[in-house]
């Protein structure tokens, strides 16, 4: 399961967002933290991916009879579950900060 699909974000699209904030003519340390956030959460989406694609290759192993050992199985799928509700997670937190700020009296 890519997850990048799940929320809309594909190569193309984490290439755009690189590019777009990548390239803005403003300096400073607002957009440094920004672009320093925006790698940290593809770097997170790329680890759940990573993880999630181990444990489905496991599982068809397992499943083929490739592999007997339940110790690597349960591992994958522990690192992939884990990896997800921390996506997850993050994602929420992010939305409700996002909220908070939209709903703030200029």
């Amino acid at each position: 399961m890519d997850v990048s699909k799940v929320y809309g974000i594909d190569t193309k699209g984490i290439q755009n967002l690189k590019e777009a904030f990548g390239n803005n003519t403003k300096v400073g340390e607002n957009h440094d933290m920004f672009q320093s956030l925006l790698d940290s959460a593809i770097s997170n989406i790329n680890t759940t991916n990573a993880y999630l694609s181990n444990a489905e290759n496991e599982k068809i192993k397992f499943a083929l009879g490739e592999s007997e050992s339940t110790h690597d199985l349960s591992i994958a799928l522990q690192k992939a579950t884990t990896a997800l509700q921390y996506t997850v997670s993050v994602r929420d937190k992010f939305l409700e900060a996002y909220k908070e700020i939209m709903n703030m009296q200029i």
